[in-house]
C-alpha cells in the first residue's frame, strides 16, 4: 500500500554533505522514531497552547492530532511529510463567540463547518489542478505567505515565552543553534530535542542554586515562581480518556469563523509548496489532496470536540533543520501523539516545560520557518525592484507580522496572517489587472543600487 514502503536511506545511519532523505525514504528504524519523538515535541507546545486557549480538551487535541496526520498520510499517499496539529487560526475566533456567549460546542460546530468549506475548497482545486494554485498564489504571494506563517509566530516568542526566563531563554537558544551547525550525523538531526533536554535540566539546576525567578509566569502575571513546576504532574493519572463533546451549530458563530478559511487555503498552500521546495519534488498534483485531507481532519477532529487542525509549520523547521523529510518519521510522531493522548501524566509533563525553554527553541524554529518564505522567491527569482511584486508583498508582510486588525463590524475582525493573506492576495491580483488594463510596466521603484548591490563590488575588485 502506498505509504507504508519505504526504502532505507544509504545505510540508514548518515547523511552526507547535500543529502536529504526523501518522503519515500527513511533512516534506520531506531533513528526515525527518535525523529518522530522530535515532531512531536516541536509541535507539542503550540498543540496544547492552541486548545487551551480556546477552552478545549488539549489532551484530546494532541490525540486528535496524530489521528489526522494518519489521516492526511494515507489521503496524500504518502507524498506530502506534513505533520497536523491544532490551529492557532481560531483562538480570535474563540474568543468572538465566547463574548456571543457560545460554548464550546458553538466553536467546534463553527470549526466544522469551515472544516467542510475547505475540504470542498481542496475539491474543486484538485479537479481544476495546481493551475487555479498558481494563478492565486505565484511565488511573490506565497513566499509572502509561508513568511507571514513563520514570523507571525514571533510575537507568541517574545511575549508569552521568553520573559518568563530570558536567560534560560538565550542559553537555549545559543546551546540549539550550536548543535544545529556544529554537531553532525543523527546528533544534529535532533538538535531541537537536545535543546529541549539541556534548557530542561538548566532550568532544574537553576531552580537548585538560584532559586525562584521574578518574572512573568504562564498566565502572565509577574511572580516570584519556579521555573519548573511539577505539581501538575503529581497529581495527573498515568491513563485516562480525553473529554469529547458533541458540536452544535449557530449561524452567527459560523459567520464568524469563516473568514479564516481564506487564512488556512493560503496556509495549506504555502506549507505544500514549502515542502515541495525543500524535498526537490513538486507536489502541485496533491495540493488540493492535501487541502481536501486538512478539511477532512478537521471535520473529524470537531466532531468530537477537538480543535480544527492544520499543518504545522513547525514541522517544516524540523525538516529543514534535519534534512530528513521521511513520512515514516510522521507515522512514529503520530503513534507516540495518540499514546500521549491517553495519558494525562504526558500531558502534565509537557506543561511544565518552562517557557523560557521555550522561547529558545522557537526563535530559531518560527526564523526559519518565514525564511522559507524567502527561499521560494530567491529560488524563483521574484523581483522585488517591480511594483507589481513590491508593493502588496511589503504591506501584507509588514500587517501580517505587525499583528495590524481591521474591525469590520462589532462581532467580525480580520488581523494577522488573515488580513495580511487577504492584503497580499487581493493587492497583488488587483494591481496586476491594473497594470494590463494600463498596457505599461512601471520602472523600478527600488534605486538601481539596491537591486544591483554586487555587481559593483565584483566591479570594483
Amino acid at each position: 500500500m502506498a505509504g507504508f514502503r519505504w526504502q532505507v536511506h544509504g545505510d540508514g545511519k548518515h547523511l552526507r554533505p547535500g543529502e536529504v532523505v526523501k518522503p519515500n525514504e527513511r533512516l534506520s528504524w531506531g533513528r526515525t522514531v527518535g525523529l518522530g519523538a522530535q515532531h512531536v515535541v516541536s509541535m507539542i507546545g503550540a498543540c496544547f497552547v492552541a486548545p487551551v486557549l480556546m477552552g478545549l480538551d488539549p489532551n484530546l487535541a494532541l490525540m486528535a492530532s496524530g489521528v489526522a496526520t494518519i489521516l492526511f498520510l494515507l489521503m496524500t499517499r504518502g507524498r506530502i511529510p506534513s505533520y497536523l496539529g491544532s490551529s492557532l487560526s481560531f483562538v480570535g475566533v474563540a474568543a468572538v463567540i465566547a463574548s456571543q456567549g457560545g460554548d464550546a460546542g458553538t466553536l467546534t460546530g463553527a470549526m466544522l463547518v469551515v472544516g467542510a468549506a475547505l475540504a470542498a475548497s481542496g475539491v474543486v482545486i484538485q479537479v481544476l489542478g495546481a493551475r487555479v494554485i498558481h494563478a492565486v498564489l505565484p511565488p511573490a504571494v506565497t513566499g509572502a505567505v509561508v513568511m507571514l506563517i513563520g514570523f507571525n509566530l514571533a510575537p507568541v516568542t517574545a511575549k508569552t515565552y521568553w520573559p518568563q526566563d530570558q536567560w534560560t531563554a538565550l542559553a537555549t537558544m545559543l546551546f540549539t543553534g550550536l548543535a544545529l551547525v556544529v554537531l553532525r550525523g543523527f546528533w544534529s538531526r535532533i538538535a531541537i530535542f537536545l535543546g529541549l533536554l539541556f534548557g530542561y535540566v538548566l532550568s532544574w539546576v537553576l531552580d537548585r542554586t538560584a532559586g525562584k525567578i521574578h518574572s512573568v509566569d504562564g498566565s502572565g502575571q509577574v511572580t516570584d515562581h519556579w521555573r519548573m513546576d511539577f505539581s501538575g504532574v503529581a497529581n495527573a493519572d498515568w491513563v485516562g480518556a480525553p473529554t469529547f463533546h458533541a458540536p452544535n451549530f449557530s449561524a452567527s458563530a459560523i459567520l464568524v469563523a469563516l473568514p479564516v478559511l481564506v487564512a488556512l487555503i493560503a496556509e495549506n498552500a504555502g506549507h505544500v509548496k514549502a515542502v515541495g521546495e525543500m524535498t526537490g519534488d513538486p507536489l502541485d498534483d496533491k495540493m488540493g489532496m492535501a487541502i481536501i485531507a486538512d478539511g477532512s481532519a478537521t471535520m473529524l477532529s470537531t466532531a468530537v470536540g477537538g480543535p480544527a487542525t492544520t499543518t504545522y509549520a513547525e514541522n517544516i523547521g524540523v525538516m529543514a533543520a534535519t534534512r530528513v523529510y521521511s513520512t515514516a518519521a510522521y507515522w512514529a510522531a503520530a503513534g507516540f501523539a495518540l499514546l500521549f493522548g491517553l495519558c494525562p501524566k504526558f500531558g502534565a509533563v509537557v506543561a511544565a516545560i518552562p517557557g523560557g525553554v521555550l522561547g529558545g527553541i522557537t526563535v530559531i524554529l518560527y526564523g526559519m520557518i518565514g525564511l522559507l518564505g524567502a527561499q521560494i522567491w530567491v529560488r524563483n527569482k521574484v523581483d522585488f525592484a517591480q511594483p507589481l511584486n513590491l508593493v502588496p508583498t511589503a504591506a501584507g508582510v509588514i500587517v501580517g507580522i505587525g499583528g495590524v486588525s481591521l474591525k469590520i463590524s462589532d462581532n467580525f475582525e480580520l488581523s494577522g496572517i488573515a488580513l495580511g493573506t487577504l492584503i497580499v492576495l487581493t493587492g497583488y491580483h488587483a494591481l496586476r489587472w491594473l497594470s494590463q488594463a494600463a498596457s505599461r510596466r512601471e520602472p523600478p521603484l527600488l534605486h538601481g543600487g539596491t537591486t544591483e548591490y554586487g555587481q559593483g563590488t565584483s566591479s570594483s575588485r
